[in-house]
């Protein structure tokens, strides 16, 4: 198959702006394991203690690496891919009435196209081959 130089460039810029996107929602449990248990309670209704918020966070982060890196990508893409999607999710009514959430609430709808962009990463993993751990391995 030719490589396709453009493609592969914008495959490495979506997987790497992704990664920095979600890394920081990581790193949140980690650093400030007191706001993500606020933000758990509030979309996710349950409440996490301390100590299994940060273990997630730390999952997370070696999930978000390996994605980064473009390791076991159907794994690596398919975990973000479920993160991100039950998170913008878990904002549907945000998303069904932006409005009514106040200025902040078109905010959530940022998830939507993002969650486009890792869907349309996911299946084009394959292609996904700059700066790639498994396409390295390949060759």
């Amino acid at each position: 198959m030719q490589r396709d130089t453009k493609l592969e460039i914008s495959l490495l810029i979506m997987r790497l702006t992704f990664a920095a996107f979600i890394m920081v929602w990581a790193v949140d449990k980690v650093v400030a394991p007191a706001h993500a248990q606020k933000v758990f309670s509030t979309y996710y209704f349950t409440q996490l203690a301390s100590d299994p918020m940060t273990a997630i966070g730390f999952v997370q982060i070696a999930i978000i690496l390996a994605f980064a890196a473009g390791f076991l990508r159907f794994w690596s893409y398919g975990a973000m891919l479920v993160m991100h999607a039950v998170s913008t999710l878990s904002t549907y009514d945000k998303l069904i009435s932006p409005w009514e959430a106040g200025p902040r609430g078109l905010l959530f709808w940022a998830a939507v196209p993002t969650l486009g962009a890792i869907l349309a990463l996911f299946l084009l993993r394959d292609r996904d081959n700059l700066l790639s751990v498994d396409a390295a391995r390949l060759r």
